[in-house]
């Protein structure tokens, strides 16, 4: 059988529970047209590059189907017809990897970076913890600007 991998948004107000219950009913959809879906992984809640039905963000979800033509056909039915479901993409691949996709891969070496320490000073800073030291800034006394001598 051909191998697709289908990723699909949904809206953001739906919790994660009810996005995998989109992707068990995907699933069972499959599974009854006599297909599998080996590979199934939950990216989380991201940003969108632009609004789509008035959603800043989604629930991304990719599937790895091996299934017939008809049964992915009706899966995107499926998704398209689903309120919850924003966008859907499926596309026909070589082979499914069984490693974690490049977006889950990310996500781990993220938090193995960890702390790079502290930022250094730069020209363009915010301007905190200056203090007092810059002289430009020092509140200066009557005798140091001669206020109240006229001459």
């Amino acid at each position: 059988m051909p191998l697709y991998e289908c990723v699909f948004i949904a809206r953001n107000d739906v919790s994660q529970q009810q996005v995998e219950a989109i992707a068990d009913a995907m699933s069972e959809l499959v599974t009854n047209a006599g297909g599998s879906i080996p590979k199934r992984e939950y990216w989380g809640l991201r940003a969108l590059a632009y609004r789509v039905k008035k959603n800043r963000k989604g629930h991304y979800m990719l599937l790895g189907l091996d299934a017939p033509a008809a049964a992915v056909q009706e899966m995107e039915r499926q998704l398209g017809l689903h309120e919850d479901v924003l966008r859907e993409m499926t596309v026909r691949i070589e082979e499914l990897d069984d490693q974690p996709s490049a977006i889950i891969a990310r996500r781990g070496d993220d938090k193995e970076r960890g702390f790079r320490g502290p930022k250094p000073a730069g020209r363009f800073s915010s301007g905190r913890g200056r203090g007092d030291e810059r002289e430009e800034y020092r509140a200066r006394s009557r005798d140091e600007l001669d206020i109240g001598e006229e001459d």
